[in-house]
Parts: structure tokens; sequence; C-alpha cells
């Protein structure tokens, strides 16, 4: 059985960074409240018409080339995003499209927070059985023209930005590379955290007014189950490999709110250092969130050959997941 390892790494954030002062001129709200609250100082937005398969391009090719291969060696792309340019086809046949890649298939993921590591999952299981030797993992959001800019929006709008992460997740002999990934969800609470239109249960799709066309967010809820889940997924995939918190070299959780990663760190009593953060740059990138911290990560040293990794998400559906990593 071959091993899968990510052999890869890639990302892209748009030029156009907005800080928390933008925002105030937008909502009743301020750098220090935003900050209190989230830990986002600051995010990125798209200029002109840009979809998730634009943003991803750079990211892809990033990986691609650090992978020291080309378009023509991958087997299958998984595209996460909850954010895509259309109401269907999905964006990982636009992107196969834009990059010229062969006619190989395109999975696209829509478990929002949680995509990239439901989307890693199944290129490892892809890869451990021998189907591939190369898929490329996407997670790309573009979220800027979809906030609530109404003073009802505040809460919401404050916290997102657009970005793009992509992994190429390779066969090889070695041992390591994706041990295990960990997949869970609890629909009873898929409406704290949704889109609620456009709508399949009834015509017109959308409501007079289309506000239902923006995130609605029970933020207590999530905070409250996310405090929980983190934990649960992340001891899951400690746990499978009989790892101890000191074995652990980095934890990389998706970038919801810094103040749910320190709570979680508390809860384990693992020191926040061992946490990869960059939400006061980018805000939640969603989908993408995971896959441009793994690769800042990589370019500032703080993963390296050997090294034992766990990255961890929550989010919409509700859905949370955990993948344990030897680099």
């Amino acid at each position: 059985m071959p091993y899968a390892h990510i052999t890869g790494t890639g990302f892209y954030l748009p030029p156009k960074v907005v800080t928390n002062d933008d925002m105030s001129k937008i909502y009743d709200t301020s750098d220090e409240w935003i900050v209190e609250r989230s830990g986002i100082k600051e995010r990125r937005f798209i200029e002109g018409e840009l979809g998730p398969s634009d943003l991803a391009i750079p990211a892809v090719e990033m990986a691609l080339e650090e992978a020291g291969i080309t378009k023509e060696d991958v087997d299958l792309l998984v595209f996460a995003t909850l954010s895509p340019e259309c109401w269907f086809p999905g964006s990982g046949c636009f992107l196969q499209a834009k990059m010229g890649f062969p006619n190989i298939g395109a999975i696209d993921i829509r478990q929002q927070c949680t995509g990239f590591v439901y989307g890693l999952s199944i290129a490892e299981q892809y890869i451990k059985n021998g189907v591939f030797q190369h898929i490329v993992v996407v997670g790309a959001e573009v979220q800027s023209t979809t906030i609530d800019t109404s003073p009802e929006g505040r809460t919401v709008g404050v916290l997102f930005g657009d970005g793009a992460g992509a992994v190429v997740v390779s066969a090889k002999d070695t041992p390591g590379g994706i041990l295990s990934t960990h997949l869970h969800a609890q629909g009873k609470y898929a409406k704290e955290l949704c889109v609620p239109e456009p709508t399949s249960t009834r015509n017109p799709k959308v409501s007079p007014g289309g506000k239902g066309l923006h995130a609605y967010m029970n933020g207590r809820e999530v905070f409250r189950h996310a405090a929980t889940r983190f934990p649960e997924v992340i001891r899951e995939a400690m746990e499978k490999h009989h790892w101890s918190n000191d074995d652990i070299d980095l934890i990389v959780p998706h970038q919801a709110n810094l103040r749910i990663s320190q709570k979680v760190a508390e809860i384990m009593n693992i020191p926040m250092e061992k946490f990869f953060s960059n939400i006061h740059k980018y805000g939640n990138t969603t989908a993408a969130s995971i896959p441009i911290c793994i690769a800042e990560a990589k370019r500032e040293g703080k993963i390296k050959p050997g090294d034992k990794i766990i990255l961890a998400s929550f989010g919409s559906g509700f859905t949370w997941a955990s993948a344990a990593i030897q680099w």
C-alpha cells in the first residue's frame, strides 16, 4: 500500500488589503471591537470580477512547482468552496478548463469550513488504495462579494475574506504522510450557520428582498460547539496514533476565530505556540484557511520533515474533522 504524502503546497491572497478601519466605514464597528471578538486585524478582498477558481490558479501553480510535477501528471482535482462561481457546475470544472488540465475528474466539496480536510480525506483514500499517483486538493473562496453590508450584517461581515490554498497529495513508498483523517457531522444544527437562499424547496428560489442570500450565524452556538468539537477531533487523531501533547509539533486549526483557538489550547493544555495562526492577516477564508496556513507555515520553517502535525476544522453543518500527518 502506498503512502499519501503532501508533496506541494501553495497559496494566493488578493492584493487588496481591507483593514478594520475600512470595515468601520461600512458598519458601526471599530478595530478594537473586531480584534477583541475575533483576533482579525485585516482581510483580503478581490477587485473586479473573479471567482474562486481564478484565485486557485496561482495557488495550484505554486503547489505543482513545489511538488516537481506538471498539470499533465495530475490524476484528480478536489475543490472545496462555499462560494462557487455558479449554482452549478462546480468550481473544479472551471479550474480544470482555465489551467488546461487533462480530462481528469473534478470533485467539488460542499463542507464549508471543513471542506479542505474532507477533500484531503478523499485524496488520502485514492492514493492509499493505489488508484491515483497525484491529486490536487484546493480550498478557495470569494466571500467579499456576498457579505451583508446592512447594519444586521455587522457580526458576520467583518469576519470573512478571500483567498486560496492548494496542496498536491502524491503516492510514495516512504512511510508517513497523511496517516489518518476523521470526519463528523451533526445536521440538526445546520441552520445555525447557513445561507438559506437560494433554495430549491420553493419557486421563486429567492424571496423578495433576497436577504437570505447572506449568511446567518448564531455566533454563541457556533462558538460553544466549536470549543467542544475542536478538542474532541484533535484528541481523536492523537489517540489513533498514540501521540501525546509533547509529540505534536504543530496544530493547524481552521481560522475561524482566534478566541476559539485560545480556548482549545486552554482546554487541551497545549501552548498557543503550537497553534499556527494567521487570522489577524486574512480573516476567515473558510475552505481556504487550512491550506493557506500549511503553505505559509512551511515557508516560515514551522513545518519540517518528520514533524507531527494535526489539521482540525469545525464549521457549518455542523461538521468537524481532523487529519494526522507526519511530514
